[in-house]
């Protein structure tokens, strides 16, 4: 969403109704190509720590581009790009994100893109749907499913002239498969840095423009 449009929501919030704001366009959301609105997406992981606490990080760079069905989610897509440099926690001590970036973990020196690959997509109905996908980490390619959500959409708004869609989605892996070993706790122990990870996004897509009905 363009930086602008924050403050003409919040100024049509604070001087209007609810039954003064236009509502999104009736038609239905369009098929098309999709590109993803990195202010309104978060990506995050977590991880258990010591057995004490599930431990929570994110990624603040990364790109997505999807092809969407609406009528048809199995013939839906999505690719997405994430800088590993960008993993960032709440109150990071000096040089843990480096060392998170180092080669004890996800070296992204090295291995300068993480990446996802649809490749067969499940429709499971009532909005839910299965990403079955390739997960590229660390230099390695593993399989990798998201359980995830279509959150709903429209085709257009006054203050935003294109589609838009929501969704959610979670999946878990572990990253001892992606050569990422260190600190995983012994066999029976918990003492360390757990070997799965949980991955949770919440995004939105802006799709095609609007069609205006020609008078």
């Amino acid at each position: 969403m363009r930086p602008f449009l924050y403050a003409v929501f919040a100024l049509a919030a604070a001087v209007q109704a609810a039954d003064d704001v236009p509502a999104p366009a009736s038609a239905p959301v369009p098929q098309g190509a999709y590109e993803l609105d990195k202010a309104h997406t978060s990506l995050l992981f977590k991880v258990n720590h010591l057995g004490f606490s599930t431990f929570t990080g994110r990624f603040t760079r990364y790109d997505a581009k999807l092809a969407f069905n609406p009528a048809k989610l199995s013939e839906s897509s999505v690719n997405v790009t994430i800088d590993p440099k960008s993993i960032s926690t709440d109150n990071a001590p000096a040089g843990f994100l480096e060392e998170l970036a180092s080669s004890q973990f996800l070296d992204a020196t090295q291995f300068p893109e993480m990446k996802f690959t649809s490749r067969i997509v499940e429709d499971a109905g009532n909005g839910a749907f299965r990403i079955r996908g390739e997960l590229t980490l660390h230099g390695v390619t593993r399989p990798l499913t998201l359980e995830a959500r279509y959150n709903g959409g429209y085709a257009g708004h006054p203050f935003d002239p294109h589609a838009r869609v929501g969704f959610s989605a979670r999946g878990t892996f572990k990253r001892s498969d992606f050569g990422v070993s260190f600190g995983v706790p012994a066999p029976g122990s918990t003492f360390g840095v757990g070997d799965q990870v949980e991955v949770q996004l919440e995004t939105e897509f802006s799709g095609p423009a609007l069609r205006v009905a020609s008078r």
